[in-house]
């Protein structure tokens, strides 16, 4: 076994997933309240498997989240909300499970209901949150999450914390799902409201470029080895078996 192609290979395959989670990164840059993601592989020796055998073995790709809060940025839509602290809003999945985003960009649907972008439901601690279509009075959401509709109470925003927010799941468009049973929200006690606010991205378009070049040339080098090493194996056997 030539050990060389084999490492190579593995560093191609890891580049390639390297890229294609940069490119995740990019994608979410203009989303508010989304994260960046990072990627480490665990070391694993060329042309050995864990049991010791002569089967090569591709190394596990390990990723991570940044939960770092972004820059919040003042919009005039009263309907925004941005977070200020570790807290998630909690939305209704259309499975009925609890999702997790701090992207908070609201709206009211047809039904008087307040709901994210993508549709899902804005839970407050009873439930979702409907406005009275009859009312002249619009939503509003103070610092302690509390949405009123003029002087009436419609709920206070769920607004949820996580000790390990890596354990959380990925679910695209800037949510999260908690399947870990081990790990329960807490009430995020300390997380402040702003309304008319949203939270950008923590991506940085020109830090997630420059690691997309670095990974780009990082898989040339390595396809450009298992080319070497190609040839010079066909070479080895023309030598050795005397044949053109």
């Amino acid at each position: 076994m030539d050990v060389s192609i084999y490492s190579a290979a593995a560093a191609m395959n890891a580049t390639e997933r390297w890229q294609e989670m940069v490119a995740e990164n990019l994608s979410m840059a203009g989303v508010p309240g989304a994260h960046a993601r990072a990627m480490s592989f665990s070391s694993v020796q060329a042309g050995q498997d864990s049991l010791g055998g002569g089967s090569f073995v591709m190394p596990v790709p390990n990723t991570s989240t940044d939960f770092t809060q972004g820059e919040l940025r003042g919009t005039g839509n009263q309907m925004d909300c941005a977070l200020q602290g570790k807290g998630f809003f909690t939305v209704e999945m259309e499975d009925g499970t609890k999702g997790y985003t701090r992207d908070g960009e609201f709206t009211v649907n047809k039904s008087g209901q307040l709901v994210t972008k993508q549709g899902l439901a804005v839970l407050s601690e009873n439930g979702p949150i409907r406005s009275d279509p009859a009312s002249k009075s619009a939503l509003t959401i103070s610092q302690d999450g509390i949405v009123s509709q003029g002087s009436e109470i419609k709920g206070k925003l769920a607004l949820a914390e996580f000790a390990k927010p890596q354990n959380l799941t990925t679910r695209g468009g800037g949510i999260f799902s908690n399947t870990n049973p081990a790990v329960e929200p807490v009430p995020a006690l300390s997380t402040q409201v702003r309304a008319g606010f949203a939270e950008n991205s923590n991506v940085s378009p020109t830090l997630a470029m420059a690691t997309m070049i670095t990974a780009m040339r990082m898989f040339e080098s390595n396809q450009k080895i298992v080319s070497m090493q190609s040839e010079r194996m066909s070479k080895s056997i023309v030598e050795l078996t005397g044949t053109n």
